[in-house]
């Protein structure tokens, strides 16, 4: 990467949806920077409030100085902003990649609200 393109990703250890982000990261084989919040900490980071102001939650990737939330979103983004580099995270074919993102959202939704 270079200086201006440098990756961030900020998160917690064990989120399931910060792992979501490391593994697209590791898949496209983009070198990135992990930055640890605290978990349960009631004072969040002046970074987390400042890239991620409406819901102060993680993970956060911080692409070129631009954040990006949601690791539904951060995935999507990684895919589009990074089309040539390692494989493909979503299938081309529209059909196939809707009923991917189908159950990515039904296990956000249904599954990992849970935890």
């Amino acid at each position: 990467m270079e200086n201006g393109e440098e990756l961030k990703v900020l998160g917690v250890w064990p989120s399931p949806f910060v792992i979501r982000v490391r593994i697209a990261l590791n898949i496209k084989g983009l070198v990135h920077e992990s930055l640890e919040e605290v978990e349960g900490f009631p004072v969040k980071s002046e970074l987390l409030l400042k890239s991620n102001p409406v819901y102060k939650k993680v993970p956060v990737l911080i692409h070129a100085g631009k954040p990006v939330c949601e690791s539904l979103v951060i995935v999507q983004y990684i895919e589009d902003a990074f089309p040539i580099n390692g494989a493909s995270l979503l299938p081309s074919d529209p059909y196939d990649s809707a009923i991917a993102r189908f159950w990515a959202f039904y296990i956000d939704d249904k599954v990992l609200i849970n935890i």
